[in-house]
């Protein structure tokens, strides 16, 4: 397992960013296929984006794609989720999450991922 720290929550307008960063100290980041996680009250934690452990692949939920990009700096350990055009149902709890190696060309479920972060919460108003 790895060791995740998140940041980058907050309470935002609607049609506003936030930037959500998760970072891995120590360990083989490079290594690590990293996801995505949200899970909004009395609702099961559901797939946001999940990318490769190089980058060059994404994959993103139908409900975020266009809005939101995921991405990873492999120099400094840290994975990070772009989120605009935030709406009042983006609000959730987002949980970054790491698995070794894998491939994944559709979205993975949480299962899948053995180290989690302590989750961040964004909350969006109209």
């Amino acid at each position: 397992q790895v060791l995740l720290v998140e940041s980058g929550g907050g309470l935002v307008q609607a049609g506003g960013s936030l930037r959500l960063s998760c970072a891995a100290p120590g360990g083989t980041f490079s290594r690590y296929t990293m996801a995505w996680f949200r899970q909004a009250p009395g609702k099961e934690r559901e797939s946001v984006a999940v990318i490769s452990w190089s980058g060059d692949y994404t994959v993103y939920a139908d409900s975020v794609k266009g809005r939101f990009t995921i991405s990873r700096d492999n120099a400094k350990n840290t994975a990070y989720l772009q989120m605009n055009s935030l709406k009042p149902e983006d609000t959730a709890v987002y949980y970054c999450a790491a698995t070794f190696g894998g491939s994944y060309y559709s979205l993975p479920a949480p299962a899948d991922f053995p180290s989690w972060g302590q989750g961040t919460q964004v909350t969006v108003f109209s």
